[in-house]
C-alpha cells in the first residue's frame, strides 16, 4: 500500500498528511486503523502498523497506538469522532517503536489512561518513562533522524503502568477482554487481545495479514512463535475477525494463521537446508524460489533480512 497525499492535519507534534481512515468491524463497536506497508520513513511518516479500539458503556479500550506521537494524536481524534467516553486503558501488543510512540499523545492529551503490557516489555521500556533500555534509546535516536519532525527531541518512551505475566482478563462496560502472552515470538512481550463479546482478535505482530512477516529481530523466537500460532488456531470457534499487527483485517482466522505459519516454515526450511549443505547465505538466498511471496507487500523491505536472521539461527543451532 503506497502512501498518498491528503490535506495535512495539524497536531501538537507535527502535521499528518496521510489518509487516516477509520474502519469498523461489522456489527461491533470495534474500530481499527490500518498502517501502510513498508519500513517507517519520511514518506509514510511512520504510519506502518495497525491499531484499534473498543467502545464500551464505561469507556474505551485501545490496542496499540501507532508509530509517532502525531499518529497517536490522530488516533485519539478518531476515537473522539466516535465517542466522548474516556479512554480507560491501552493494551500494548509489544514494545516496538512502530506500535508505542503514539502512547505519548494519549498520556499528554487523552486523560493519561492506564497502559497495560506483558512483564517482558520492561526490559525495553526500562520500567519508567525516564529510563528506557539501550535498545529503546538506540531506536528512538534512529527514528528522530528518520522520522523528523514526527519523532523529535521531545518524543519519549511511555513505560507500562501495569504488567501481567501470562494472561489477564478484565471486564469493562459489560465487554469481556482476554489478553494472552505468546512471546517471545516476534518480540519478548508479544500479546494478543480477544474481545470475547464480538469475537474480535487483535493479533499484534504475531499475525500478519496479506504481507510478509518481519522475522529480522534479535528477539525473534521461531519455536515460540509457531507455538503461539497453534494457540490462536485453537481459538477458531471464538474468533470471527482478526486484526493483525500489520496488514488487512480478515474474517478467516485460519487463513491468517496459516499464511503466517507457512511463510515462517518456508524460510526456515530453505535456510536450514542451506546450512546443512554448507551453502553460503548469498548463494542460498539467490537460489531459493521466492515466487510465492515476492509480490506481497513488504517483501522487498523484509524478506532478505528475514532469511539472513533465520540462516544465522539455523547456523547457531547446527553448532550445538
Amino acid at each position: 500500500m503506497a502512501a498518498s497525499a491528503a490535506t495535512p492535519v495539524e497536531t501538537p507534534y507535527a502535521a499528518v498528511s496521510l489518509p487516516f481512515a477509520l474502519h469498523q468491524v461489522p456489527g461491533a463497536p470495534v474500530y481499527y486503523i490500518e498502517g501502510l506497508s513498508g519500513v517507517p520513513d519520511s514518506v509514510n511518516e511512520g504510519h506502518t502498523s495497525n491499531a484499534g479500539f473498543v467502545v464500551t458503556e464505561a469507556g474505551v479500550v485501545v490496542f496499540d497506538t501507532l508509530g509517532t506521537p502525531a499518529l497517536g494524536y490522530r488516533m485519539l481524534q478518531r476515537i473522539r469522532e466516535v465517542t466522548d467516553k474516556p479512554v480507560k486503558c491501552i493494551v500494548v501488543s509489544h514494545y516496538h517503536a512502530d506500535h508505542i510512540y503514539g502512547l505519548q499523545a494519549f498520556k499528554e492529551h487523552g486523560g493519561a489512561p492506564t497502559v497495560l503490557a506483558q512483564r517482558g516489555t520492561l526490559g525495553y521500556a526500562g520500567g519508567t518513562a525516564d529510563s528506557q533500555g539501550e535498545d529503546a534509546a538506540r531506536r528512538l535516536e534512529q527514528r528522530r533522524q528518520a522520522l523528523f519532525p514526527w519523532v523529535d527531541e521531545k518524543t519519549f518512551i511511555v513505560a507500562p503502568d501495569q504488567v501481567f505475566d501470562q494472561e489477564m482478563r478484565f471486564e469493562l462496560g459489560g465487554v469481556q477482554f482476554e489478553i494472552r502472552h505468546l512471546g517471545p515470538a516476534h518480540a519478548p512481550g508479544d500479546s494478543i487481545m480477544l474481545v470475547k463479546n464480538y469475537g474480535v482478535l487483535f493479533g499484534g505482530d504475531v499475525l500478519y495479514g496479506g504481507r510478509v512477516p518481519f522475522l529480522d529481530s534479535p528477539e525473534t523466537d521461531i519455536e515460540r512463535w509457531l507455538a503461539g500460532l497453534d494457540y490462536i488456531a485453537g481459538l477458531k470457534d471464538e474468533v470471527r475477525y482478526i486484526i493483525p499487527g500489520h496488514g488487512t483485517m480478515s474474517e478467516d482466522a485460519g487463513q491468517v494463521v496459516e499464511a503466517t505459519r507457512d511463510y515462517i516454515l518456508y524460510v526456515r526450511e530453505a535456510m536450514g537446508r542451506a546450512v546443512r549443505d554448507f551453502v553460503p547465505f548469498d548463494e542460498a538466498y539467490r537460489n531459493t524460489d521466492w515466487s510465492r511471496y515476492e509480490k506481497l507487500p513488504a517483501f522487498d523491505g523484509s524478506n532478505r533480512g528475514n532469511a539472513y536472521r533465520i540462516y544465522l539461527d539455523e547456523e547457531a543451532r547446527s553448532l550445538k
